[in-house]
């Protein structure tokens, strides 16, 4: 008896992308994309209605990147494996990525080649890294055992990054705490912490650092 298919979320917020990335999954007997997503806040929707075996996220999304999701999938939707589908061959994306819960990272550039072998040895339980990021992963390690020390820290947590996502987008805090469903108060709280935190002062020197940090695109 043949097993089922692979069950695939597919989030990515240019629909051209979504068809394109859809018709390599599909031609595949095993892969078969049963929702897709437009955003990372609708990545978890979906996640939790679907209860994919696979989730394979962009990063760059309006609303949570797919970092952002993935730490979301990792804590509601523990049985849904997830894999980043990025055009940044960045290392500081690549270890958040490893830090969230995914089990590979996939370059938009080679998705053609590398995509559906990804997503099966996702479900293996095997990682699936491109050459640049076991070069990057090595050197971190090897750097790490030299410095005799761990990796750094993140600075925000996780409710800190979601809501400095949004005021970079523009939403005002009674828009933020209407999104969370949080009161308006601890916005501004949360908010507070994340300008002391990263030593800013107002909405614009926050949005220009969430363009740095890769959370929102220019």
């Amino acid at each position: 008896m043949t097993s089922s298919p692979t069950r695939i979320l597919l989030a990515d917020d240019h629909a051209l992308v979504r068809r394109g990335v859809r018709l390599i999954l599909d031609a595949e007997p095993d892969l078969t994309v049963v929702a897709e997503a437009d955003d990372g806040a609708e990545a978890v929707t979906r996640a939790r209605e679907h209860r994919p075996d696979l989730a394979v996220l962009d990063i760059a999304m309006p609303r949570l990147t797919g970092l952002q999701a993935a730490r979301e999938l990792s804590r509601t939707c523990p049985e849904t494996r997830i894999l980043i589908l990025t055009m940044y061959d960045n290392e500081q994306y690549f270890f958040e990525a490893l830090g969230a819960g995914a089990s590979g990272y996939v370059l938009k550039s080679v998705a053609d080649r590398d995509l559906v072998e990804a997503c099966r040895a996702t479900m293996r339980g095997e990682p699936f890294l491109y050459p640049g990021a076991v070069d990057a992963l090595i050197r971190d390690h090897l750097d790490r055992v030299r410095d005799g020390g761990t990796g750094p820290a993140r600075t925000l947590t996780d409710r800190e990054e979601e809501i400095l996502k949004l005021v970079a987008e523009g939403h005002t805090s009674q828009q933020i705490a209407e999104l969370l469903v949080i009161s308006h108060k601890t916005v501004e709280r949360h908010r507070a912490n994340v300008l002391q935190k990263l030593g800013l002062k107002d909405r614009l020197e926050l949005t220009r650092y969430a363009i740095r940090v890769g959370l929102i695109e220019p």
